[in-house]
């Protein structure tokens, strides 16, 4: 099992492959140089794995790498960012222009 990324012009997502079955997605928007996670969802298969909390520390790690900040419109993307304060360094309230 590994987290992979695909990414088609503005919009993309990590997701959680297995034998090429999808167990697990996380799904952004790009604008500029914000990302917008407004999506995760991880099946139930994954339960107790921290799967989802991986996925947004995936993002985390990308933005990180990218020179980008994230907006966590996600309610699940949201509390980790509220419970992570090491993760608050990529995080905006609201999309900057």
């Amino acid at each position: 099992m590994e987290i992979k990324q695909e990414e088609h012009h503005h919009a993309g997502s990590f997701y959680v492959d297995d034998d090429g079955k999808r167990l697990g997605e996380m799904r952004y928007l790009m604008r500029g140089k914000v990302m917008n996670i407004y999506h995760t969802e991880v099946d139930p298969s994954l339960a107790g794995k921290n799967m989802g909390f991986k996925l947004v520390e995936t993002g985390v790690s990308y933005a990180r790498q990218h020179d980008l900040k994230i907006l966590p419109t996600c309610p699940f993307a949201r509390k980790v960012f509220l419970r992570t304060p090491e993760f608050r360094d990529v995080m905006v309230e609201e999309a900057e222009s």
